[in-house]
């Protein structure tokens, strides 16, 4: 065998015990799955991103596993989405939307803020305590449907005939107290954590509770994937950097889930398009 045949397999040798060497140190990289992460458009993709992008690393760390966010233009997008059976391995949804997976996509509860979630109908005028009604011909900004907000809204004013003008143009529930403030609208349908922030506007009305914003996993997802990050979310407060976002959703912790916590709650979204 001449010296330059001898070399070739002497360097396929050693490429491939370098390439053993690598898999040995670092068993995750080798067996990592991808796994997309579903989060409900209540704020512009970009800030979506710049949110739960510490979240993704979290759990990335947590499981061994990767994490993709994937962010809708809007909410008309995400709800078609959801409908059309846009797999997503996880998601994050406000309690009608996460009803709608659980009862219509055979998605697992994971976890859930453990404060309940209502909305406020602020505003920065004297209705003289007339309520909803003093608002009526007025301009109420709030999220696109079928967000929760606009949602509960349209409960607030069932009489077609009596109803304020609702410009849902808001790109997250702070944008609409700025538009607010700015003299564009004069009420706001936000979250009723946020308007504790906001000593100045007036609550003219809170809706009932709902369990908080929940964690959803797609039935296709191994079982112990699932509790891995299950798990990671319950303990979501003792991590520095991704508890962070806890305090982006105005509540303390995650607690764990039920689908019966959630029942009936989709039926909130029976007079848009395309429920089934």
């Amino acid at each position: 065998m001449n010296s330059k045949s001898a070399t070739v397999p002497k360097i396929c040798v050693a490429l491939l015990s370098a390439f053993g060497a690598v898999f040995a140190v670092s068993p995750h990289r080798a067996c990592a799955a991808d796994y997309t992460f579903a989060i409900e458009p209540s704020s512009p993709p970009e800030r979506i991103k710049e949110i739960y992008q510490p979240l993704m690393t979290y759990l990335a760390k947590a499981s061994g596993q990767h994490f993709t966010l994937v962010t809708a233009r809007n909410y008309h997008f995400y709800w078609r989405d959801v409908q059309n059976g846009g797999k997503a391995d996880f998601a994050f949804d406000e309690a009608h939307l996460a009803a709608y997976r659980i009862q219509h996509g055979h998605y697992e509860p994971l976890v859930h803020t453990a404060e309940p979630t209502s909305y406020t109908l602020v505003t920065n005028i004297d209705l003289g305590k007339q309520g909803p009604p003093g608002l009526v011909g007025h301009s109420i900004v709030t999220m696109a449907a079928p967000s929760l907000g606009y949602t509960l809204l349209l409960g607030f004013y069932p009489n077609p005939v009596l109803q304020p003008d609702i410009q849902s143009t808001a790109t997250s529930s702070r944008d609409a107290v700025d538009r607010v403030f700015a003299g564009e609208a004069e009420a706001a349908m936000i979250p009723t954590w946020l308007k504790d922030q906001y000593p100045n506007l007036t609550p003219v009305k809170t809706s009932r509770e709902y369990p908080g914003q929940c964690m959803t996993a797609s039935a296709d997802v191994p079982a112990e994937i699932r509790d891995k990050v299950k798990e990671a979310l319950l303990k979501l407060d003792t991590d520095a950097d991704a508890s962070k976002l806890l305090f982006e959703l105005g509540v303390t912790k995650f607690v764990p889930a039920t689908a019966k916590e959630y029942d009936g709650d989709e039926q909130l979204l029976k007079a848009y398009f395309g429920y089934k």
